[in-house]
């Protein structure tokens, strides 16, 4: 697309970043998660055989007939934002948007040949502009980065294809692909956020948004250092029993937790990552092909290792103690289980067990979600 493909896009004082690669914004949790789902069997035959049965065609008429799209004419601000996202992140062809009736505050990225954009009415009327802003740059992430993809598989198997019979694969094997697209896309929500905050490039704004879809529009109520300090307490969970029923929380769920997000996002606006980003040091997509995925696997690694390192939660302070050899595991799951503190064991007199030891975490101990089903689509945002 032309440089007259912007034309008329809002003159702000916001940095642009032509050539950005998606690998610039990427959690490396994201790309170890997808890199987990390519390799789970079964995923190529049933990703082959949807992609090409899949009514994409049939799923943008449905927009187009029963949502408004976006434009000069109709959502004229809405059209602002997306352009700018788009020439921020020097995404060439801008994806359609459109606005869907429905209350509850959502936004997805969906297609297999192109990408499309749908924000429901319940989100335009929750955010303010910048926290829109914000929310419209998540989205144009998950356009740059791909997600959309893997979204629309998602969608269409946890809709449709679960009640097929003929699909190759039983039930079972079709729920285990669902369950790790879900930690995949879990996990593509943590890039997007950041995405959406190198376009709107007020981490406030990113914060004030995240609080409202957890929350409503009563931000006079509502604290972002409070609203931290619920992450900050969610992590720390308690004892064992927290750390489990975090996990099958958040299984069936197509997003992190809310504070979850808002904490990553905040730290990763702290890093020196992020502004060599804004500073213009960033990956180009030109560079993707010679990027060496040995690179991206020691990163994700190290990822891990420092989330099991620094981690508050029990179950990955259990972990650390573990994997930095404090041994007697079964000791240290009743003791943590029950609430002891010292059971004397094999007779050499009393010993304690605080549960202490080296924190750590993984990115994958934020687990699963309740009883009710998946999400219909990204919640963003």
């Amino acid at each position: 697309m032309t440089d007259s493909s912007h034309e008329n896009v809002p003159s702000r004082a916001r940095r642009r970043f032509p050539g950005i690669s998606s690998r610039a914004y990427e959690h490396p949790a994201d790309r170890s998660a997808l890199v987990a789902l390519r390799r789970l069997t079964g995923f190529d035959t049933v990703f082959k055989a949807l992609s090409g049965l899949l009514p994409e065609r049939s799923l943008r008429l449905l927009f187009l007939s029963d949502s408004v799209r976006v434009s000069e004419a109709q959502f004229a601000h809405l059209n602002d934002m997306l352009r700018d996202a788009c020439y921020i992140l020097d995404l060439e062809k801008v994806p359609p948007m459109y606005v869907k009736q429905d209350p509850q505050p959502n936004a997805m990225c969906i297609g297999l040949d192109e990408p499309i954009i749908v924000v429901t009415t319940g989100l335009v009327e929750l955010l303010d502009e910048e926290e829109m802003r914000a929310v419209v740059g998540h989205e144009v992430g998950h356009a740059l980065s791909g997600h959309s993809v893997y979204r629309t598989i998602l969608l269409f198997l946890t809709n449709l294809a679960v009640k097929v019979a003929w699909i190759p694969l039983g039930n079972v094997a079709i729920m285990a692909i669902v369950t790790a697209l879900r930690e995949w896309f879990r996990k593509s929500e943590l890039s997007a956020d950041r995405a959406g905050l190198l376009v709107g490039q007020d981490i406030q704004a990113s914060m004030r948004g995240l609080m409202k879809i957890a929350g409503g529009n009563h931000l006079h109520e509502m604290n972002v250092d409070a609203f931290l300090a619920q992450a900050d307490e969610y992590e720390k969970g308690g004892d064992l029993r927290d750390s489990v029923l975090k996990i099958l929380n958040v299984l069936p769920r197509t997003h992190p937790f809310t504070t979850v997000r808002a904490a990553e996002l905040k730290k990763w606006s702290e890093t020196r990552d992020f502004q060599r980003i804004m500073d213009g040091h960033y990956p180009r997509r030109d560079e993707d092909k010679d990027a060496s995925v040995s690179d991206s696997f020691r990163e994700s690694a190290s990822h891990y290792a420092d989330t099991v390192r620094t981690s508050k939660d029990p179950l990955m302070k259990l972990v650390g103690d573990i994997a930095g050899g404090a041994g007697d595991l079964g000791g240290k799951l009743r003791d943590k289980f029950t609430g002891g503190g010292g059971a004397a064991r094999g007779g050499a007199g009393p010993t304690t067990t605080d549960g202490g030891g080296t924190p750590g975490g993984t990115a994958g101990s934020e687990g699963p979600e309740g009883p009710e089903g998946p999400e219909e689509g990204p919640r963003k945002a």
